[in-house]
């Protein structure tokens, strides 16, 4: 049986992802309207869309020994995109759960895994399977799955098509995590 305050904090969890993810059933805005500006140099939601077009996001990528060693792109990671990337909470929206060495980033989470030392703990090919879909690690986690389209539950229509984060996106904040050696 479980812990009753667990159970209540893990839905409050999920409908506060929900709603800053605008899947919940109030906060549901088609990608038709006019998304805010990514900021510099962020790949907007857009390129996210061309990335699913592409083919590059989904159950194809090989997973090796609980990693995916094979980069996304062919561009390396900028670790100074990837910090952007986690820092903000309408793209990467890791501080809503995570904390980290973050420090102009005020109320930070307590849910997941201290992000320092996580270039010291996971390898970049662990790193990037835990970004792209953590679902494979643990079926039952909270975290997101940044870079997978396919079988995916309540979802809008409307976000259904486009990975949360591009494939370079990805690649910026495994970059960046990597340089969290304490």
């Amino acid at each position: 049986m479980r812990c009753l305050p667990a159970l209540a904090l893990k839905l409050a969890l999920k409908l506060a992802l929900e709603l800053a993810l605008g899947l919940g059933a109030l906060a549901v805005q088609p990608l038709a309207r006019a998304q805010p500006p990514a900021p510099a140099g962020l790949p907007s939601q857009a390129s996210a869309a061309a990335t699913a077009a592409s083919g590059l996001a989904g159950s194809a990528l090989v997973v090796v020994d609980q990693a995916l060693p094979q980069p996304l792109t062919a561009t390396a990671g900028d670790a100074t995109r990837g910090r952007a990337i986690v820092a903000n909470r309408q793209v990467g929206l890791c501080l809503l759960c995570h904390t980290g060495p973050i420090p102009e980033e005020r109320f930070q989470g307590n849910l997941a895994p201290d992000l320092a030392g996580a270039g010291k703990r996971w390898s970049a090919a662990q790193l990037r399977l835990r970004l792209v879909d953590a679902r494979r690690l643990n079926p039952q986690t909270i975290m997101p799955t940044y870079h997978r389209t396919d079988g995916m539950n309540r979802v809008a229509p409307a976000f259904a098509a486009a990975p949360m984060l591009a494939a370079q996106q990805v690649e910026d904040v495994v970059a960046y995590l990597l340089t969290l050696r304490d």
